[in-house]
């Protein structure tokens, strides 16, 4: 199989970002440009992102950031062998800006459209970085999701646990608000931190301990509410004791969803534990889980902070590997404000609900 070169289109949140990748899979692969455009000082004095603002934003800044992603890399359309957007799961209107563009330029450069899950894009991330096999586990944690899954090739994913109330990222901002902390709260969370005393406040950990690997993070949010209502004042030692309550959590979990891995995939050796998604560029939390999976005898593997947050490279590599299977799709690609990833193979294997 020889190399694919493919444009990647990113819109799903308050990112707009193309990038081109070339490779093969497994990976790893080489970045040829990889543009994002931040839209947080538009969204930060609402504390949150605004749908229709970040919509239109994607339509004012889309075609430059392609024609920007091309230059780039050094070359046309024409050079591509694939397009890749980014069709869900995301904010509709954004989503909708980045495929429509995408199916306008596989049209006209009549080259293959591959409508992109964004779960799986983070997925993937770590065969673009570091040729990850498969199977290995996934512990997809963001402002949107917190996921346990085994991944055993592209489009196939087992969902061992996810979060029964709030994500792990929505969890960060939304203590950050209580502790008068700006957005976006998880890096202003982790910088508190680091000033901070993990042990001064006995917060909650919910779940810790139960079967299954499923995650929540509405008690702890609500516990460190009731601190601030009671008087605490002190940021840092609530953000310490916060962020420190979340690692053991995540510990946790994923120590639980690695025995249902190696019970579903017990011919895999040295298997890949693969943190991705947002939450993952925290330095605290990557610190301790790559602990943990060097004890559980995996071979933990991170993307670089740059490449967890939302960005088109990770977009353009999933085209790369469903490119390369044969894998593209009609102009009539829908987009998808929902799109599960175990929804791709249906099913749900190892986790409970409690």
């Amino acid at each position: 199989m020889r190399d694919w070169t493919v444009l990647g289109i990113e819109t799903s949140c308050d990112e707009t970002a193309a990038a081109v990748v070339r490779g093969r899979a497994p990976g790893p692969g080489t970045i040829l440009s990889n543009i994002v455009f931040s839209q947080l000082d538009a969204h930060r004095p609402y504390g949150g992102v605004v749908p229709e603002i970040a919509a239109r934003a994607h339509v004012e800044r889309i075609d430059g950031i392609v024609e920007e992603a091309l230059a780039g890399a050094g070359l046309s359309l024409s050079d591509l062998d694939a397009v890749a957007a980014t069709a869900g799961p995301g904010l509709i209107g954004g989503v909708m800006v980045g495929l429509t563009t995408a199916k306008a330029l596989a049209l006209a450069a009549g080259k293959p459209l591959i409508a992109v899950n964004h779960l799986e894009a983070h997925a993937l991330t770590a065969r673009l970085t570091e040729g990850a096999a498969f199977p290995f586990l996934l512990l997809l944690i963001s402002g949107g999701h917190c996921q346990l899954l085994g991944v055993a090739d592209v489009g196939r994913f087992r969902l061992y646990g996810t979060t029964i109330d709030d994500a792990v990222g929505e969890a960060f901002d939304k203590t950050a608000k209580l502790l008068g902390l700006a957005y976006p709260g998880g890096p202003n969370i982790e910088k508190a931190a680091r000033d901070g005393n993990p042990r001064r406040h006995a917060l909650p950990r919910p779940m810790r301990g139960r079967a299954g690997a499923d995650f929540s993070f509405s008690g702890l949010k609500t516990a460190v509410r009731q601190l601030v209502q009671d008087g605490a004042t002190d940021a840092a030692d609530l953000a310490a004791s916060f962020q420190a309550a979340v690692i053991d959590i995540l510990g946790d979990r994923t120590r639980a969803a690695m025995a249902m891995f190696r019970a579903d995939f017990p011919q895999a050796r040295d298997p890949a534990f693969v943190l991705a998604g947002g939450v993952a560029s925290n330095r605290a939390i990557r610190e301790a889980l790559t602990e943990l999976g060097n004890r559980e005898g995996f071979q933990t593997k991170i993307p670089p902070p740059r490449l967890c947050t939302d960005n088109a490279a990770m977009v353009a590599w999933a085209g790369v590997e469903r490119g390369q299977r044969g894998l593209s799709d009609g102009l009539d690609a829908a987009p998808k404000a929902r799109w599960p990833l175990d929804t791709l193979t249906g099913g749900r294997a190892g986790a409970s609900r409690t």
